[in-house]
């Protein structure tokens, strides 16, 4: 699945956005701007929805053995950087396909990689708190993830917005993340510093809030789930 889900998107993507639509690439190909965006965009959205499913999940452990419940969201955030690291690979292949070098802000992937982890661990954090009493949203969660998907710049580019939203766009830091990608690895744009600097600061928000309001119900979750 680390390989087919990202690669059957593409294809659908470049389809139906690339040949349909005639969606702006900024100047790449449709099939690896949509799979520059894909790559990021599956591990974040597998990584939040098993993170938001882990103490339901879990509860017959939760109500008989003690252990930091902690543990359970931030597992699948790290555990799904192993299909990311395949994903990276298939894009490195791409790259080399369609003969694609990356510019000298690929040094700045790791950061870009970060940015992606401290998000999908600290909206994960809420959400699985939140899950434990509202479980509604264990099963709202394919529709949030669509939605989320269409408010990043998946499958078209950050430049086709107008100028007066890139701030409140660049909220989601998932947008800083995406277009840093392309940018760093496709040379499709220039660095989106105003889209990663909005979005480093969203994404700590979101980690450190999501982190305190999970101790909080920390507490409770014996008894609810």
């Amino acid at each position: 699945w680390a390989i087919i889900q990202p690669l059957f998107s593409m294809v659908v993507f470049t389809i139906v956005f690339g040949n349909l639509a005639k969606v702006s690439s900024d100047g790449v190909p449709y099939a690896i701007f949509s799979y520059a965006g894909l790559v990021p965009w599956t591990y974040f959205s597998s990584a939040l929805t098993d993170s938001t499913n882990s103490l339901v999940n879990a509860s017959s452990m939760i109500t008989k053995v003690y252990f930091p419940r902690l543990v359970l969201p931030i597992a699948p955030v790290f555990g799904k950087l192993i299909d990311f690291g395949i994903a990276m690979v298939i894009l490195a292949g791409f790259m080399l396909y369609f003969q694609i070098a990356p510019t000298i802000w690929a040094l700045f992937i790791p950061y870009l990689i970060l940015l992606m982890i401290l998000s999908a661990a600290g909206i994960g954090m809420w959400l699985t708190a939140m899950a434990v009493q509202y479980r509604d949203i264990r099963y709202a969660m394919s529709l949030v993830v669509t939605l989320l998907m269409y408010a990043a710049p998946v499958v078209y580019p950050a430049s086709s917005l107008p100028q007066n939203w890139r701030a409140v766009y660049s909220i989601n830091p998932m947008v800083g993340v995406i277009e840093g990608f392309r940018a760093s690895l496709l040379g499709t744009t220039a660095m989106p510093w105003d889209f990663i600097l909005i979005g480093t600061v969203s994404a700590l928000v979101f980690f450190f809030s999501g982190l305190v309001y999970f101790r909080r119900m920390e507490k409770i979750f014996a008894d609810v789930v």
